[in-house]
């Protein structure tokens, strides 16, 4: 039967430990995409929404902030 750390009882060895998971420096590039995804929605309401390029630039830069951050997480450490 296991005990609380994965072992069975008699048992001599420990599990093996697990590799930490994720980059954070690909997740410090997701918040900065997030930082340049909030400049670009300030900056198209400062110019009052005269274009919705600014509005599309931040809504590509948000959802590429979510990839890389998924990614960021789900990539295991070298």
């Amino acid at each position: 039967m296991p005990d609380d750390a994965g072992m069975t009882q008699g048992s001599e060895t420990a599990p093996a430990p697990r590799r930490p998971r994720g980059w954070v420096s690909l997740y410090a590039v997701a918040f900065l995409l997030l930082v340049g995804a909030g400049a670009a929605i300030a900056a198209s309401a400062a110019g009052l929404l005269e274009s919705t390029r600014l509005l599309w630039t931040s809504t590509a830069l948000s959802a590429l902030a979510i990839l890389v951050a998924i990614v960021s997480v789900a990539l295991p450490r070298r």
